[in-house]
């Protein structure tokens, strides 16, 4: 009966990491994007007008070149960015984008390096978060497992605390550490709005690791 449970515990498992091996990055991206996006509508009042508007213009500038696919051109304004506005908000959202677009075009390296500079130099400790929550995924990604734990480590906001324990969670099960994974995973959806979707897919990870929460857990008990 153990072997049997530790077999069905181990196809869990495997199947949870199927599905966020594929889904995983799109998700995070999709909330970061949406996070970055209310961000850049406070940031650029913590800085002077006219050196925000020079920023913003820039930017204006980068967004186009992320549409069009254009990595060497974002590139470009990337560096010119963190030369003459390294202290904006901007130039923090601006290294996100860039790091995505390097991400899309293939260039895992540069994007990791990307984040590395904004996680030592973003103006702001939310935009810091997002770094290192992005930089902590892709280190996962290229199995540095070490680094990421000490990348995750330095996530000190409590708005992103449950990010960041649901990363330690992914975290936790590449490394075959289930009864570390419920944990992390159970802490993330406990600190997490009960009104943001991102919850579901928490309760689909425990669920994967024979935890039952929200609805489940309500079924599980009625059965009982």
């Amino acid at each position: 009966m153990a072997a049997h449970l530790d077999l069905e515990e181990q196809e869990q498992l495997e199947q949870l990491k199927a599905f966020w091996k594929r889904w995983g990055n799109a998700i995070t991206w999709l909330l970061t994007l949406v996070l970055v996006a209310y961000a850049g509508w406070t940031g650029w009042n913590y800085w002077q007008r006219n050196e925000a508007a020079k920023a913003g213009a820039m930017f204006s500038e980068l967004e186009r070149a992320v549409q069009a696919g254009d990595l060497g051109k974002g590139a470009a304004v990337f560096g010119t960015l963190k030369q003459d506005f390294a202290s904006t908000g901007y130039t923090a959202q601006a290294a996100l984008m860039t790091a995505k677009l390097q991400l899309d075009k293939e260039k895992a390296d540069d994007a990791r390096a990307t984040l590395t500079w904004a996680v030592a130099n973003a103006k702001g400790e939310a935009y810091r978060d997002l770094a290192r929550l992005r930089l902590a995924a892709l280190q996962m990604d290229a199995k540095q497992y070490d680094e990421a734990a000490k990348t995750l480590d330095g996530v000190k906001s409590a708005d992103f605390a449950p990010l960041a324990a649901d990363r330690r969670g992914d975290l936790a099960l590449l490394q075959n550490k289930p009864d570390v994974a419920k944990t992390e995973f159970k802490k993330a959806y406990d600190g997490m709005d009960k009104q943001l979707d991102y919850r579901r897919l928490l309760e689909v990870k425990l669920a994967s690791l024979g935890v039952a929460v929200g609805g489940d857990a309500a079924a599980a008990g009625a059965a009982q």
